[in-house]
C-alpha cells in the first residue's frame, strides 16, 4: 500500500498513515469519478494562468498542459479510472500527472487550495449537468405539445377530485407544458447564478502570488471571479439553487405521474400506458402496473431529501470551508442523475401513451359539469351572476330529482326557473358547443 506522502497532498505533516476506519469514512474518491474531467479542465486553465503570469516556466507550463490533456483523453476514453487508493480526485490527478511528466507536475498546485479547486470543479459539473437537463426538459416539452395537439378530446376536469367543468385532453396536458416551461426558466436562472469563478480564492484568503483571476475565469467560461475570497471558497448557494429547481421539476413530474396512475386505472380508463413502460405481476397474470410513473413519484422524495440535506448541512457552518461541505457532492449528483433519468422515462411515457377517446367522451355524462355555462348564459341575458348562481343551483336540484342531465331538460322545465331561457341555452350547454365559445376555444 502507498504511503500517506505518496497518495495525500498533505502527507508530509504526518508521522503515521490514516487509520483504516477514518480512511473508509472520509474517502469519496471512487464515488466522485464524475468530477474527474472537471478537475482536469480546471487544472488546465490554472496551469495556463500560472504560465502566463510567470509563476511557472514556459517549459513547465507546456509539460503540464500536455500531460493534463493526455489525462483528459484517458478519462474520456475510460482508461483513467478513479479509485479509493487516493484520497480524492484532486490528489489523484496531481499524482497521476507527476507520474506522467515528472517533477514539473509538482508545481501545478501553486497559488491554489483544494477549497477553491473543488468549488470550481463542482461549478463546472453543475453548469454542464444543468445544460444537459435543459435539453431533456425541452425534449419533454416538445413531446407534451405534440401529444396534446393530436388529442383535443373533451374530458372531465376536476377540482377537489370532483367533476368540475369540461376541458380537453389537450388543455389538460398543456397545463404541464406550462409547469415544465417555468422549470426551464428556473434552471436557466440557476445557471446564471454559476457565473463567478472560485479559482484564486485559495483556502479562504487568496494568495500572495501575482495571479490573474479574470484570466482563469475567462478560460473556464465564467463572467468574473468572486469579489470576496471567503465567499468564493465556501459558496454552495448555486448548488442549493439548482437543487431547488430540481425539486420543482420532480414536484411537477410527480403530479403528472399521480394523474397518469389514476387515469390508467379501470375505474377511470382515460389513458392507456404503453406496455414498454409498465410491468406485470408475479402472481396476477392480468396485471399491467404503471411502475414507470410510480417510480418517478417515489423518487421525488429522494430529490427533496437531497435539497434538505444540503440546506441542513450549510445552515450551521461557520466561515469558511469545513469538511461538512464534502456532503454536497453526493447530494447534488444523486439528485441530478435522478431527475435526468425521470425526465427521460416520462418523455417515453407521454410519447407512447394512448388517450382513450370513447371513455373520455362517455365520462362527460353526470356531474352537471355544464352548470357554470348555464350561469354564464344567464349573465349574458342580463341577470347578475350571484342571482344566476342561485337559479342554476335550483336547476341542478330539480334535475337530480328527475334523474336528468341539464342538457336533457326541456325548455319548459328551464323556464320554470327563469323566463329569460330560450332555445339558445342548448348551444351553451352541449359540451362540444360550449368548448367553441369565448376564451374556451383556446382548449381546442
Amino acid at each position: 500500500m502507498q504511503s500517506n506522502y505518496e497518495t495525500k497532498l498533505w502527507g508530509g505533516r504526518y508521522h503515521q498513515g490514516t487509520d483504516e476506519r477514518m480512511e473508509r469514512f472520509h474517502n469519496i474518491a471512487a464515488t466522485t469519478s464524475w468530477l474527474l474531467e472537471p478537475d482536469i479542465i480546471g487544472s488546465i486553465a490554472h496551469a495556463q494562468m500560472l504560465s502566463k503570469c510567470g509563476l511557472i516556466t514556459q517549459e513547465q507550463g507546456t509539460q503540464i498542459d500536455q500531460g493534463l490533456k493526455d489525462l483528459l483523453k484517458q478519462a474520456q476514453d475510460g482508461v483513467l479510472v478513479l479509485d479509493n487508493s487516493f484520497e480524492d480526485v484532486h490528489s489523484f490527478v496531481e499524482i497521476k500527472l507527476t507520474g506522467l511528466i515528472g517533477e514539473a507536475g509538482k508545481v501545478l498546485h501553486t497559488a491554489r487550495s483544494r477549497n477553491d479547486q473543488v468549488n470550481v470543479d463542482m461549478k463546472l459539473y453543475a453548469r454542464q449537468s444543468c445544460q444537459a437537463l435543459l435539453d431533456l426538459l425541452r425534449n419533454l416539452l416538445d413531446t407534451i405539445k405534440a401529444k396534446a395537439d393530436a388529442n383535443p378530446i373533451p374530458m372531465p376536469g376536476y377540482t377537489h377530485m370532483q367533476r368540475a367543468q369540461v376541458i380537453t385532453f389537450k388543455h389538460y396536458l398543456m397545463a404541464y407544458h406550462g409547469m415544465f416551461s417555468r422549470d426551464v426558466r428556473r434552471v436557466e436562472n440557476a445557471i446564471q447564478g454559476m457565473n463567478e469563478c472560485p479559482l484564486g480564492c485559495g483556502a479562504l484568503a487568496g494568495t500572495t502570488h501575482a495571479i490573474d483571476r479574470p484570466y482563469t475565469a475567462k478560460l473556464l467560461g465564467f463572467e468574473k471571479p468572486y469579489v470576496n475570497f471567503i465567499d468564493g471558497a465556501c459558496d454552495r448557494d448555486y448548488l442549493i439553487e439548482a437543487l431547488s429547481a430540481l425539486s420543482m421539476i420532480m414536484m411537477h413530474l410527480s403530479r403528472l405521474s399521480e394523474d397518469l396512475i389514476l387515469y390508467s386505472t379501470h375505474e377511470f380508463g382515460f389513458v392507456e400506458l404503453d406496455e414498454r413502460f409498465t410491468t406485470g405481476s408475479s402472481i396476477m397474470p392480468q396485471k399491467r402496473n404503471p411502475d414507470s410513473v410510480e417510480l418517478i413519484r417515489g423518487k421525488t422524495g429522494r430529490v427533496y431529501g437531497c435539497l434538505m440535506a444540503l440546506l441542513t448541512m450549510m445552515k450551521g457552518q461557520p466561515l469558511s470551508y469545513n469538511k461538512d461541505m464534502q456532503e454536497d457532492k453526493d447530494a447534488y449528483h444523486n439528485a441530478m442523475v435522478t431527475v435526468q433519468n425521470c425526465l427521460v422515462v416520462m418523455e417515453g411515457v407521454i410519447a407512447t401513451l394512448t388517450p382513450l377517446e370513447e371513455r373520455l367522451r362517455c365520462s362527460l355524462k353526470g356531474g352537471f359539469m355544464n352548470a357554470t355555462e348555464v350561469a354564464d348564459y344567464l349573465v349574458r341575458k342580463g341577470i347578475p351572476f350571484r342571482s344566476a348562481h342561485g337559479i342554476v343551483g335550483s336547476l341542478v336540484l330539480y334535475a337530480e330529482a328527475q334523474s336528468k342531465e341539464l342538457e336533457e331538460l326541456s325548455l319548459a322545465e328551464f323556464r320554470q326557473f327563469s323566463e329569460v331561457f330560450d332555445e339558445s341555452v342548448y348551444e351553451n350547454i352541449i359540451y362540444e358547443h360550449s368548448l367553441k365559445l369565448g376564451i374556451k376555444k383556446e382548449m381546442l
